[in-house]
């Protein structure tokens, strides 16, 4: 049965059908197979429906519409003209303004292609302008918006969250010091680019001197706003006073005041599209995580998570060696899947395991989600990669390869998170 249901999934990912298609499908297969299991077709429907009446999974959708909200209002390019007041004129000084900017910029949205495509549509003609090559300028994007995930809030996270049993907010605050980490090893990256291949230095000192001549007061005050963004949502989880689903409705009244209100660049009248892509975003989503609910539950039944664990067990002794087996695992699994089926699917397989060799379920959930975020710049599914390919024209396989040397950094950094629990763990 085991070596069945692990060929058919295999066989329909391959074959391209739609992963929740797909989920589901592998789902009701046993039933079909023996009309005794207990878990039958009618469950399986039963389940799409009723796994979805979650107030936590309510968070998703409300973090993805004040994300969309905050793009839209031409919060990113405020960013982007602080960081660069500071770091234009050092080398490598505005991709590190990109990087941290993504970084930022990933507290509000808390998804990896949605903060490549709100940064990388202002950022990428604006480097390429001041002579960056544009395929550099579209793999730092690309890579760099997989910070998106890592840094709270993060819904792979949530995700996360939901199966595990692990807390929110534990999942959001152990995620800020991995992220900074990576970030500073992307940064660490372009250092070394530049001091190596050199820059238009010429012309990037003149550029941040009209940035510079608006003032650093002006700059400030036009990125405050966004810089309290991710500290009401955080602080508000973190401090007891709201729930993350109560927290990504306020970060939704939050954006619509400082986008009408504030810096006035939406309307009324921008409402209906910023809710249709939101939805056109999310329903996808929303049926996917229904489909791996279902999944989950014959995984259960049939114990594969149990025969994995005894099988692991019997072969592997040493804590990190499972640990180097899980990453290895999942970076192959973010090469052809979406970070939040992997992380639903893998997910109730890994943690009995994870829990036999003492691996705290917040770090493993964080080795998780920088391992799926990896994915997102990673052939052939590659999310980032595409979104950066649709914005420049540039071709996937050009982006991918220019993007290698990021993910040898990103691969440091994640070497360093899985064998020193202490990063993911010290601020809990």
């Amino acid at each position: 049965m085991l070596a069945i249901f692990v060929a058919a999934f295999a066989l329909l990912l391959i074959i391209g059908t739609p992963m929740g298609v797909a989920l589901t499908g592998v789902a009701i297969l046993p039933s079909l197979i023996k009309p005794s299991f207990p878990y039958k077709a009618e469950q399986v429907i039963r389940t799409l429906s009723g796994s979805l009446d979650s107030f936590l999974l309510l968070a998703i959708p409300l973090f993805m519409l004040s994300g969309v909200i905050m793009a839209r209002g031409g919060i990113s390019e405020k960013l982007f003209n602080l960081f660069a007041y500071f770091f234009g004129n050092l080398t490598a000084g505005f991709p590190s303004a990109v990087i941290l900017t993504c970084l930022c910029s990933g507290a509000i949205s808390g998804s990896g292609p949605a903060t490549t495509a709100a940064f990388g549509a202002m950022t990428i003609p604006y480097m390429t302008k001041r002579g960056y090559d544009p395929v550099f300028s579209a793999s730092l994007v690309v890579v760099a918006g997989g910070l998106g995930v890592i840094i709270p809030p993060s819904i792979p996270m949530i995700a996360y969250s939901t199966i595990s049993g692990a807390s929110v907010a534990d999942m959001f605050i152990g995620g800020i010091v991995p992220g900074l980490l990576i970030a500073f090893c992307l940064i660490a990256y372009c250092y070394y680019y530049f001091k190596k291949n050199g820059e238009d230095k010429e012309a990037l000192r003149a550029h941040t001197r009209e940035i510079r001549s608006r003032g650093f007061l002006s700059l400030l005050k036009n990125s405050f706003w966004a810089f309290m963004a991710p500290i009401i949502i955080l602080g508000s989880i973190y401090s007891g006073v709201a729930t993350p689903t109560e927290a990504a409705s306020i970060s939704v009244y939050y954006a619509l005041f400082v986008s009408i209100f504030i810096d006035k660049t939406l309307g009324v009248r921008d409402l209906v599209p910023i809710l249709r892509e939101t939805v056109r975003t999310y329903a996808p989503i929303l049926f996917v995580i229904a489909c791996a609910m279902a999944l989950s539950r014959v995984i259960l039944l049939l114990q594969i998570a149990k025969m994995v664990e005894q099988a692991v067990l019997a072969a592997v002794a040493s804590k990190w060696v499972i640990l180097l087996c899980i990453n290895v695992i999942l970076l192959f699994a973010g090469m052809i899947m979406d970070a939040i089926p992997a992380m639903l699917l893998f997910s109730p397989v890994i943690l009995p395991l994870a829990h036999s060799f003492g691996i705290h379920e917040v770090h493993l959930g964080i080795i998780m989600v920088v391992n799926l975020a990896i994915g997102f710049v990673t052939p052939p599914l590659g999310v980032n990669l595409f979104v950066g390919s649709n914005m420049t024209g540039i071709p996937v396989l050009s982006i991918a390869k220019m993007s290698f040397p990021y993910i040898i950094a990103f691969l440091v950094a994640l070497a360093l998170i899985t064998f020193i629990p202490w990063l993911s763990l010290c601020l809990i």
